[in-house]
């Protein structure tokens, strides 16, 4: 029996692949045109399922538009029918012994560390979904600010159908996202969600046609890149720590975060266009 193609990769392992002889830079396309990186996994005939290579090139870039005072948003995307499958596993070794430990450093060293290079980002993240978002891949894209999907994108808690449990945060984001029960459903079963009725639960932000996928994408990560980048980013931090802090907590973020803020010429710059009745101008400073 042949495999889906959402199956051809799986979730992260503690043996992991052998590197791939083309280099991250051609498998992971990176480009910044407009204030926008634009991120774009590069390996259609494997329905961008992921290796270890492209794992460490995205958290790079991640990690550099965070520093990149060029850089104001960002989108992640696929080439071909695939989104992003999960974790590329083939090549690997397939048994051995295992050493007390290896299952858990490998997950917090690698899908861990990718999710969280998402999460962490100080510039608003756009994934542009254009195909399959599998196991990993799936809480790639959920780890992003903003999702916008294809209409044949689809969405696959993968990680039931091989007997293994969720990794790469999913068992943290999918319950703020969605609560707790559609949340276990959707792990449970395994069943492929289409991209209209991940919408609907509130896992995308829209749905568009895939010819309007790119320009969408296009239109909202620049109008982001125009906006005030740092205080997107205090926005971001607040958002992301709001279901893991109590009343207090959360409003002291909220306060210093505030007084972050109006150190910033952009936040001077919006009250001042606010006093002058014009529109502002914010240059992410």
């Amino acid at each position: 029996m042949t495999s889906s193609p959402e199956e051809s990769s799986t979730p992260e392992s503690p043996v992991e692949p052998e590197k791939s002889a083309e280099p991250a830079d051609s498998l992971v396309l990176h480009a910044t045109d407009n204030q926008v990186s634009w991120i774009t996994l590069n390996r259609p005939e494997s329905l961008n399922a992921i290796t270890p290579d492209q794992r460490e090139r995205l958290i790079q870039l991640f990690s550099d538009a965070s520093a990149d005072p060029a850089v104001r948003a960002v989108v992640l995307t696929g080439t071909g029918r695939g989104f992003c499958t999960g974790a590329d596993l083939r090549g690997g070794a397939a048994g051995g012994d295992r050493i007390a430990g290896d299952v858990a450093r490998v997950i917090r060293l690698g899908a861990q560390r990718l999710i969280s290079a998402v999460l962490d980002c100080e510039k608003p993240v756009i994934a542009a979904v254009n195909g399959t978002a599998a196991g990993l891949g799936a809480h790639l894209a959920l780890a992003c600010d903003l999702v916008l999907a294809a209409e044949q994108a689809r969405f696959i808690e993968v990680f039931v159908r091989r007997g293994l449990v969720p990794d790469g945060g999913g068992a943290y984001l999918l319950p703020r996202l969605i609560g707790p029960q559609r949340a276990k459903e959707l792990m449970f079963f395994g069943d492929a969600l289409t991209a209209p009725d991940a919408e609907r639960l509130g896992l995308v932000n829209r749905v568009v046609p895939a010819e309007d996928l790119h320009k969408t994408a296009r239109e909202w990560a620049e109008r982001l890149a125009t906006g005030p980048t740092r205080a997107l980013a205090l926005t971001k931090q607040l958002v992301n720590a709001s279901l893991d802090s109590d009343r207090a907590t959360a409003f002291t973020a909220e306060a210093t975060a505030q007084e972050i803020n109006m150190t910033t010429a952009d936040a001077r710059e919006g009250v001042a266009s606010f006093v002058e009745r014009r529109s502002p101008r914010y240059n992410g400073n």
